[in-house]
């Protein structure tokens, strides 16, 4: 645990949060700002600061994420980001589940504006070592 992360003290249970499920190596959460109905974060009770540190945990918590769709018919994007320029603004590992219906008009960070529907050619990188 790391006593400064507030997922871990959420998990402590020294700081409030509206859980909605939980598992022995995991819990889910409403966020403080859900974009939808049904938005859900699934954090790892182990403190692990973004999903490439420890791809066990990470695997584990999808898995969470997963079973949660599981008992739905929802759609949804399953979203994790590792760093602040990929909008990580925690650093604790969390998938966010968020449900989705045609045209709720929910724009991905990476998704086209109507002004820019060009696609940078550079983005075609693989990752860096």
């Amino acid at each position: 645990m790391n006593p400064s992360c507030v997922f871990c003290q959420i998990v402590a249970g020294t700081r409030d949060a509206t859980v909605m499920a939980t598992w022995c190596d995991a819990i889910a959460i409403v966020p403080l700002n859900p974009v939808v109905a049904g938005h859900w974060l699934v954090i790892p009770r182990l403190h692990v600061p973004h999903a490439a540190a420890d791809p066990s945990v990470s695997a584990a918590v999808m898995r969470r994420a997963a079973e949660v769709l599981a008992h739905t018919d929802d759609q949804a994007n399953l979203i994790t980001s590792i760093g602040p320029d990929a909008t990580q603004t925690i650093a604790h590992l969390h998938i966010h589940i968020v449900p989705r219906e045609a045209r709720d008009g929910l724009a991905l960070p990476w998704t086209p504006s109507t002004k820019d529907k060009e696609v940078n050619p550079g983005n075609n990188r693989p990752p860096r070592k």
